[in-house]
């Protein structure tokens, strides 16, 4: 897309990389003249806004010069960090003269901004270039094989790299070495190019093509490989770049035929060995990978020639390009749209008019109407493939379970002749930020497997350091324990034996002490015998007074009356007495009577003891005496009441604004069995936002449900929402520390709460198998195909007119699919593997290669209470698939699963399948297998395909080529497999149709970029079995003109 243009015709240079702001400098180009015929020469220096929408540069300063120029470079020496603008400008003259400018005069606009000149050169000089290792150093050449290098530091006297060639012969190009800084390379117009050695001060190597059409136009180091280098051919014969290896120069490496007519320019990128331009009489400006010779980009240009071309050193994605019609263009290679830039040129020719008729009529012109635009907007897209800079050289990213992958990009070794493809290292590492939770969480689950609680709570109540925690502990330890209400009593610290110990002290009250010694029955014994040995007679009274109407109600039974003469008396003991012979109705309304009139600090406990009206005391009760509301409820309350008064005594301390006796409510719950009301109140008065301090109230609900479920007839699935929310937080957590077995246990299984549905399904899947009863669930979390121009933006994109090349890279687990197969290492397990550590070492697990996990069985499923996802010891040279996470597109399919739940197989022979391979393939039946058929609207598919390759191999006679087509053949296979099932979501099944339209016209460079859109926006399992030999098929179709 074109950012920018400057109307010149001229020779450019960027600005270093160091510089910012980005400049651009431009020179009269010699040989070349505008339509005015002017004669005139300067030096400008523009400076790239990219924030600006407007085509236009802004001109920072004019240099009228008395010199055209056939070579300007912008050198970084002196570069200084505190000044705007720094380095050296270089330019190469008409008449052989090399000139030294300042850019930061020129800025400024001082007259004198000529560092040095010298014109020891004989013709124009034509090439010129800076040594990026010792920046003082520049190499110039012009004719008759001169070629001098330049000490910025000393320029009076240049050096010669070595005797000059012969014959004599023009130097068109000149380049330094990119790995080594004493190599230098020239070329000239015949073709032939030179390699010198500075150290040696002669040439060390000469290439040339045979047949002597080469007319060299440029050359080119490889970024990367010291030993390669491009040269451009300009003869409309031959228009070629050549790609050589000097440790094979005896021909070319490569050659790349993307032009028609001769090219004029080219151009390496510096930040990725993969992008080379090239301009040509053809009027196409090209980006191609020179490793593979494919065309990655075609800038949207006129039908002018350019002459050259170059990368800007600061921003890898701009470009510029300068073009015989007088004008230089900024590109970007990463696309965009066109519409905005459209709209902008016609509100500035608009703008331009005013409301004026421009042709004199007098008459105002009607706002202007675009017509409607019935065709998609314009927009241009970007590179096939992401350039280096945007590639993540490392990643991390923590995926479920308590998994961290990472990955990193390996160099390969470059091999002349091969392709060479990216090679990544995946390294999976189980990450554990809690171990004290973690410790904690395993001693609980061996004591209830164990069933070891009265001791697991006594290590508690040892380790507790707070009065109430170790009393929380010891209630629930009495849980366990016979006779539990009266341990409950003496945890509340009421014991009959420290009674008894108490009234015997001396000083205590001589009625107790009477009583306890029993001198009281001793006393009753003697009045008894004393009563009966005496026979003395007693005077039976009906007077009228108090004595006397008693004595009359007694005689004629009426115990009624009695009761109430003696309670009129304040006779109480009497009263009651009478009340006990008169029957049980009596003695109610008698003791109510008396509880009534009788006020003490203990009559309404005495109340509830014999009425047993035990919610009156808890509802009443002052919440100080808690503890000997809760006493008395253990001692008198009857089982059916016991938990709902221990129950209402919580809830009255639990609405209490004192924070004591709210934690005193859990004690009460306990009591009660209430899980349910333990974990409100524990989540109320403690703070659970710790992982510890879950840890905690996990402990005691277990602890209490596994209580409650050996004394009360309770389901053991029953669980509350509160209970629930808090049980699935800690099973998160656990999963999270990668305990995923001990997290399912711990997850309720009976609830209907969707967060809590999902989160099982994870750790079954985890696990490698599926929920109970969720055969047919589909996964709310599977990645949905993202629709076309849609894509959500990736952080650090550029948005706005960046935003369609979205569509076309999708960055999946930290990797970009752009229709190119992912190489993954497979690593052997040595002889003294130990199982994985924590974080602190990082075991390397690579992923192994989707199209084997597509073509082998899947793994069996492990037990359910697998312990841990850690592989045990395995046998020497087994190897290591990655798995336990099934893909997202197939949530119903078997998981790959580590080796840890893999039979161990013993080691075979050399290429021979390895471990489960081996036994599924004993296991298959020895029936045949009928497939179902291809339904009848995807069966052109088949045919098509198939035809194609057919065709090819007619006209393949590479053996290597007709092995591909072969192995491609079978592989397709995969797909036709998955159209019979009929699992393929309909982006892709319309994308392969498409193919196949392309492919009946022939047009398979159509095809291709189909096939590129279709793998980088969609799963990429899903399509890893089959698109990677589909791309090989079309592009020998494609090569070979089938």
């Amino acid at each position: 897309m074109k950012l920018k243009e400057i109307d010149r015709t001229a020779m450019q240079a960027w600005s270093p990389a160091q510089q910012h702001p980005i400049y651009l400098a431009t020179g009269t180009s010699a040989q070349q003249l505008d339509a005015t015929f002017s004669t005139s020469a300067s030096l400008e220096i523009f400076e790239l806004d990219l924030s600006d929408p407007s085509l236009d540069m802004k001109s920072c300063a004019t240099f009228s010069s008395t010199h055209r120029y056939h070579k300007l470079i912008w050198g970084p020496h002196s570069m200084t960090s505190g000044e705007r603008v720094s380095g050296v400008l270089i330019a190469g003259g008409e008449n052989g003269n090399v000139i030294l400018y300042d850019p930061a005069k020129i800025i400024a606009g001082d007259t004198e901004v000529i560092i040095a000149q010298k014109d020891k050169h004989t013709g124009p000089v034509r090439a010129l270039d800076v040594n990026m290792f010792q920046t003082n150093l520049v190499a110039s050449g012009a004719n008759e094989s001169e070629i001098y290098i330049w000490d910025l530091n000393n320029f009076a006297t240049p050096m010669t790299p070595g005797v000059k060639t012969q014959p004599l012969e023009d130097i068109s190009c000149i380049a330094w070495n990119r790995q080594v800084q004493h190599i230098l390379a020239s070329a000239s117009p015949s073709g032939r190019a030179t390699v010198w050695d500075l150290r040696k001060n002669e040439p060390i190597i000469k290439v040339s093509d045979h047949n002597n059409r080469m007319h060299c136009s440029g050359l080119a180091w490889h970024p990367d490989v010291a030993t390669q280098m491009v040269l451009a051919s300009e003869d409309d014969r031959l228009p070629v770049i050549q790609m050589w290896d000097l440790r094979f120069a005896s021909s070319p490496l490569r050659v790349l035929e993307s032009h028609t007519r001769g090219i004029l320019a080219i151009a390496w990128s510096m930040a990725d060995s993969e992008l080379l331009l090239s301009c040509g009489k053809d009027a196409k400006i090209l980006c191609s990978n020179p490793n593979t010779g494919e065309v990655l980009y075609e800038l949207p240009t006129n039908t002018q020639w350019c002459f050259d071309i170059q990368w800007c050193p600061r921003n890898p994605a701009v470009l510029s390009a300068a073009s015989f019609d007088g004008r230089i263009s900024v590109y970007s290679i990463m696309g965009g749209s066109t519409d905005g830039l459209r709209q902008k040129q016609v509100d500035q020719l608009s703008s331009s008019f005013g409301n004026l008729d421009p042709f004199g009529m007098g008459q105002p012109l009607p706002p202007l109407q675009l017509p409607q635009q019935t065709a998609p907007q314009s927009v241009i897209l970007p590179l096939k493939k992401p350039p280096k800079w945007i590639r993540r050289p490392v990643g991390a990213s923590f995926s479920f379970g308590g998994k961290l992958v990472t990955f990193e990009n390996a160099k390969s070794q470059q091999q002349p002749g091969i392709e060479q493809q990216q090679r990544h290292h995946v390294y999976l590492s189980q990450v554990v930020t809690e171990k004290e939770f973690l410790a904690r969480s395993n001693q609980l689950q061996e004591a209830v497997q164990s069933e070891g609680f009265v001791s697991y709570c006594q290590k508690k109540i040892d380790m507790a350091q707070a009065d109430f925690e170790k009393n929380v502990w010891a209630f629930l330890k009495v849980n366990f324990e016979e006779d539990s209400r009266v341990k409950y009593l003496e945890l509340l610290g009421y014991r009959k034996g420290d009674l008894r110990k108490k009234v015997n002290v001396p000083g205590s009250y001589a009625c107790v002490k009477c009583f306890t010694d029993g001198c009281i029955l001793n006393d009753h014994k003697q009045e008894t015998e004393d009563l009966g040995s005496a026979k003395k007679t007693f005077n039976i009274s009906v007077s009228g007074d108090v004595d006397g109407l008693i004595t009359q109600a007694l005689l004629t039974g009426n115990f009624e009356s009695a009761v109430d003469l003696c309670l009129h008396d304040n006779r109480m003991a009497d009263a009651i007495i009478l009340a006990i012979a008169g029957g049980q109705e009596l003695l109610s309304r008698t003791q109510e009577k008396y509880f009534a009139k009788m006020q003490s600090k203990i009559t309404r406990l005495i109340t509830a003891v014999v009425t047993k009206n035990w919610e009156e005391i808890v509802q009443s009760c002052d919440l100080q005496n808690w503890r000997e509301a809760l006493a008395a409820v253990l001692t008198y309350a009857r089982p059916d009441e016991f938990a709902a008064l221990c129950d209402l005594l919580g809830n009255r301390l639990e609405s209490e604004g004192d924070s004591l006796l709210q934690t005193q409510a859990c004690l009460c719950y306990i009591c009660a069995g209430n899980v349910e009301k333990l974990v409100a109140c524990w989540t109320k008065a403690q703070d659970g936002n710790s992982p510890l301090s879950l840890q905690d109230l996990i402990e005691k609900v277990v602890i209490l449900r596994k209580a409650v479920q050996l004394t009360q007839a309770v389901d053991p699935n029953a669980v509350g929402a509160l209970l629930a929310e808090k049980m699935s937080q800690y099973a998160n957590l656990l999963a999270a520390q990668g305990s995923i077995a001990a997290a399912l246990t711990f997850l309720p299984a009976n609830t209907n709460q969707p967060n809590i549905i999902l989160l099982r399904d994870r750790l079954c899947r985890a696990q490698g198998e599926l929920p109970v009863g969720q055969e047919a669930l589909k996964a709310p979390y599977e990645r949905q195909p993202m629709p076309k121009g849609q894509a959500a933006p990736v952080a650090g994109q550029m948005q706005g007119p960046q935003a369609p090349a979205q569509q076309y890279y999708q960055q999946v687990n930290g990797f970009w699919e752009s229709g190119r197969d992912m190489v993954l290492e497979f690593w052997r397990v040595p002889d003294n593997f130990l199982p994985p550590v924590p974080i602190t070492s990082p075991i390397m697990n690579p992923l192994a290669d989707p199209q084997s996990q597509m073509q082998q069985p899947p793994a069996p499923a492990p037990p359910t209470a697998a312990p841990s996802f850690q592989p045990p010891h395995l046998p020497a040279g087994q190897l290591v698939l990655q798995g336990g996470y099934p893909p997202a597109s197939q949530p119903l399919g078997p998981c790959i699963m580590p080796p840890a739940v893999s039979k161990p197989s013993t080691e075979g022979a050399p290429g021979a399948p390895i471990g489960n391979a081996i036994q599924h393939v004993q296991a298959l039946p020895t029936e045949k297998i009928t497939k179902k058929p291809i339904p009848d609207e995807h069966l052109i598919l088949k045919t098509t395909f198939e035809a194609l390759i057919q065709r090819c191999l007619l006209s393949a006679s590479d053996p290597q080529t007709k092995r591909k087509l072969d192995d491609a053949n079978k592989r397709l296979e995969f797909l036709y497999d998955k159209l019979r099932e009929q699992t393929l979501s309909p982006t892709i099944i319309s994308g392969l149709h498409n193919i196949v339209k392309s492919i009946e016209t022939h047009n398979y460079q159509e095809g291709l970029n189909i096939h590129t859109h279709i793998v980088s926006t969609s799963n990429f399992s899903e399509t890893s079995a089959f698109m990677p030999v589909l791309k090989v098929v079309l592009t020998q179709a494609n090569k070979l003109g089938v």
